[in-house]
Formats: structure tokens, C-alpha cells, sequence
């Protein structure tokens, strides 16, 4: 078992020529997705509404095949994110927050799902950036089984950020314990503004226990493990928008590792490393080509078929 924690939500499309679009979104519920539809076996750990959005986020996760037994329902509202698409398919987010679904998860709900000893665990964007929630899970964390893997999509929000200095400790924390750190040299440039990707990545390699994977949108990916790096070309692709394509990329990279039996010790083997990553660069491709966080089926994705 796979548990992804965070926050579902809605997101609000708006098209360069303004037209609206409504489609399920965030970060983790993106994830979990990806990986049941990749085949693997995982649960969503986060607050779901009672009002239609939220009905329609549990639906969704559902036809997936996503375990929902740690996804309580609230009568707060959906929470709503406000996703801006430009020409070249990028998104610019603003979230609607107080009062609403995701950020109330319960340390009851975290402790048991973290009790049951799930071969990983993925935590991510407002769940690292929210509160409660996000010190909820930073609290949380040390009670995670020696054993698990731990993986960690930074995905900084900065407009969701109020204490940036708070953010930055609590970040550190669950740094500590991270095994696999995903961050765009988007995220470092947020989380250290006065030096280049080049300098701001290792930083956040010696700060966690295992790997970083650097992404850059269509340039390589960069893996930075302890005495070793590799640089991993992404294939053109047709970009429609890139909605929920970090999200699916993590979450193929986490579905291939878990099913290979792989583990914490594992990634200092480069080769398992760039074999997870090959997996998670097409079903980020595969997610760029539609429009919305759409992650392909375990039959579309070449890696897995062949």
C-alpha cells in the first residue's frame, strides 16, 4: 500500500481566451490517482466534502480504485484552486482556503494510517503549506515506520504561503525524514532565491536521507543521490496544458519503485533510479497531452506494456 496524503480540490481552468472549465484537481489527489491507474495499490489520507465537488472527488477516486477508508467526509466546503492557463498550456495558481475541505485533516486519521505500515508514503503542495494540515503531517511523520519509504513533492505555493520563515522549518523537518524529494527549479528558486538550481539542489539533498529528482518542465531531469547524479532527457511531447503533470510524474516514478519491491536502501541502485524515472517522464507526457489532470491508464504507458 501507497499512502499519498494532502489535499483534494477543484480546479478552475481559466483558458487564454476566458473561457471556465471545472475539473477534479491538487496535487496528492492527482497522485493517488496516477498510481491506481497505473495498477498500484493506494490510499488517499485527506478531508473530502460532502457538497457536490467534494462527491464528485470521492466518485473519482473511487472509479480509480483508490482506497478511501482514511478520507473522512466534512461538511466544510470544496476547496477551490483558480488555475490560469496561458499559450504555452502553463498554470498559474490561486487557492480559495479558509473554511474549507482539505486543510482540516485530523491527527487521528494520519496516525492510523500511518499505523498500518504502507510500503510509502507521498506528501505534497498544500500539505506541506496549509495549516492545520501541514503541521498535522509534520507532527505525524516521526511516527512513520522505519521501514517506509518516505516521498516528498515539494511543489512550493507561494501565494499560499503566510510565514515563509515557518514554512522554510517545518519544511526542513519533514526534509529530515524524506527519502525522495521532488522539487521544479521552480521550487528552488522559492526556497532559496539567492543561489542557481545548481547550488539550491544538493542543499536539499544533504537536508534529506535519500535522493533529489530536480524537473524542469521539458528539460532533463536531474537525480542527485549520495556520491552520484544523472541527467535524464525528457521526449518532445504535445502539450495541451501542463495540469497535474508534476503530480503524475511523481506519482509513476513512486507506482514503478513500489512495484519493483524496491525500498529506502534501494535508492543508491542509479539504475532502479533512472528505470522509476523513465516511467514517471512518460506518464508526465502522457498527462501533458490532455487538457486537466488527466493521468493515463497502465495500458497507455509504453514502460509498463513492454
Amino acid at each position: 500500500m501507497i499512502v499519498v496524503a494532502g489535499e483534494a480540490l477543484i480546479d478552475l481552468l481559466v483558458a487564454p481566451d476566458g473561457q471556465l472549465a471545472a475539473t477534479a484537481g491538487g496535487g496528492p489527489f492527482n497522485t493517488a490517482r496516477t498510481i491506481a491507474r497505473l495498477g498500484g495499490e493506494v490510499a488517499f489520507l485527506g478531508r473530502l466534502s460532502t457538497d457536490r465537488f467534494g462527491r464528485g472527488l470521492r466518485a473519482a477516486l473511487g472509479r480509480d480504485g483508490v482506497d478511501l477508508r482514511w478520507a473522512p467526509d466534512t461538511d466544510d466546503p470544496t476547496t477551490l484552486a483558480v488555475a490560469e492557463v496561458d499559450e504555452r498550456g502553463a498554470a498559474t495558481y490561486r487557492f480559495h482556503l479558509r473554511d474549507t475541505s482539505a486543510p482540516g485533516l485530523e491527527a487521528a486519521t494520519v496516525e492510523a494510517a500511518f499505523a498500518e505500515s504502507p510500503a510509502a508514503v507521498h506528501l505534497g503542495t498544500l500539505g506541506l503549506a496549509v495549516e492545520p494540515i501541514a503541521s498535522v503531517l509534520a507532527a505525524s511523520l516521526p511516527a512513520v515506520p522505519a521501514a517506509t519509504l518516505v516521498m516528498v513533492d515539494v511543489n512550493a505555493r507561494p501565494t499560499v504561503i503566510r510565514d515563509r520563515a515557518a514554512y522554510l522549518t517545518r519544511l526542513d523537518g519533514i526534509l529530515a525524514r524524506a527519502d525522495l524529494v521532488k522539487v521544479s527549479t521552480e521550487d528552488l528558486a522559492y526556497l532559496a532565491p539567492d543561489r542557481p538550481s545548481s547550488e539550491a539542489a544538493p542543499a536539499v539533498l544533504a537536508r534529506s536521507g535519500g535522493i533529489v529528482l530536480v524537473t524542469d518542465g521539458a528539460r532533463p531531469v536531474v537525480v542527485l543521490g549520495r556520491g552520484w547524479s544523472r541527467s535524464v532527457p525528457v521526449p518532445p511531447v504535445t502539450v495541451i496544458d501542463t495540469v497535474g503533470a508534476g503530480d503524475a510524474f511523481g506519482g509513476g516514478f513512486l507506482a514503478r519503485w513500489v512495484e519493483r519491491a524496491r525500498g529506502r536502501g534501494d535508492l543508491a541502485d542509479a539504475d532502479a533510479v533512472e528505470d522509476a524515472l523513465l516511467v514517471g517522464i512518460e506518464v508526465a507526457g502522457l498527462t501533458c497531452g490532455r487538457s486537466g489532470a488527466e493521468p493515463p491508464l497502465r495500458s497507455e504507458v509504453t514502460r509498463l506494456t513492454t
